[in-house]
């Protein structure tokens, strides 16, 4: 038994040594896989794989998810250094990390969007906020709908209410454009201040949390994405959404290639063109909003009150809301 392990033991240092002058046996490949970074939800992670995979890129890349917040402080702590070759991301926290770091490739490939976007980043998704509900908790509760934002600071939806914390989702970010657009500064803090109260522990670090637990009968009502409810709402799930007097607020996720000059890699620019070229159809079927020349919205799918922020987005203006926000919450 000893003699045995010895030769097996000699041949499993043989094999390594192998490995190690060509270069590694599975290292290799991975060191030439592209990394890719990415804030998106699972529909659109979903639909990037898809177009990757089923277009000549399987197994060549590594896909890491993160969280909005986290992603953005690595992008602007980090710069070209992060290990990523691509990243999709929102829109407002590229065109910043741009303008501090310098950090993308302008995109080699030609890009026919509704809108104007920077050259080296494509949009990929534009999602919009709404209020949403469980209608059999309405009922059971004996509820009325909400028909604003504002609303979900009443007293009658104490312990009813869940919402997205902004330091942690961009999600919350919508809501609180919204208020602050309709209301000022001093008026959103008021209401958020009613809202928080009505939500207690049930203000989320994930974007899709207050669909989940309405979704689930936690809570009654809710804000998160508007397309997220209507795929709900159309499996035949007790949820219903609701476009607030306030408006629709929107923001779009975009991606973009990494400059590392000598050390970039070629794939990483071939893939971001394979996303636009081959996901915009499955994209499209949950993020109904037209980004590209050609792409239509069904009427079914608009909402009943789009609006734009009065100033650009930009991550001072997020600080700015989530000193805000951090002001209105319970001690």
């Amino acid at each position: 038994m000893k003699n045995t392990k010895k030769i097996l033991l000699l041949g499993l240092a043989s094999s390594l040594g192998i490995c190690t002058i060509l270069g590694g046996c599975n290292g290799s490949s991975e060191k030439d896989k592209v990394v890719i970074y990415s804030n998106a939800d699972d529909e659109a992670i979903t639909a990037m794989k898809h177009a990757l995979d089923n277009n000549g890129f399987k197994d060549q890349y590594i896909l890491q998810s993160f969280g909005t917040s986290e992603l953005g402080g690595k992008l602007l702590a980090e710069g070209s250094n992060i290990e990523a070759d691509l990243v999709t991301m929102s829109t407002f926290y590229l065109e910043s990390a741009q303008e501090q770091n310098k950090m993308f490739k302008d995109l080699d490939f030609d890009v026919q969007t509704l809108d104007t976007y920077p050259a080296y980043c494509a949009p990929i998704t534009a999602q919009e906020g709404a209020v949403i509900i469980n209608t059999e908790m309405m009922k059971e509760n004996q509820l009325p709908a909400p028909a604003s934002i504002k609303d979900l600071a009443n007293p009658e939806y104490k312990d009813m209410v869940s919402v997205t914390d902004i330091n942690s989702s961009s999600t919350a970010w919508l809501l609180i454009q919204a208020l602050v657009s309709e209301y000022g500064e001093e008026g959103a803090k008021e209401v958020l201040k009613g809202i928080y109260k009505n939500a207690g522990d049930h203000i989320e670090d994930s974007g899709s949390a207050p669909l989940k637990k309405v979704r689930a009968g936690e809570a009654a009502i809710g804000f998160g994405l508007r397309h997220q409810a209507a795929a709900d709402k159309e499996s035949g799930l007790p949820v219903d959404y609701i476009d607030p007097a306030e408006g629709n607020f929107s923001l779009t996720e975009s991606a973009a290639v990494l400059d590392k000059g000598t050390k970039s890699k070629e794939a990483a620019m071939e893939m971001a063109e394979c996303i636009m070229d081959n996901a915009r159809e499955e994209l499209l079927a949950a993020y109904p909003i037209p980004l590209y020349e050609g792409e239509t919205e069904a009427t079914a799918d608009k909402s009943g009150n789009p609006k734009i922020f009065s100033e650009p987005l930009t991550v001072d203006l997020l600080k700015r809301h989530q000193e805000l926000s951090d002001s209105c919450k319970p001690e």
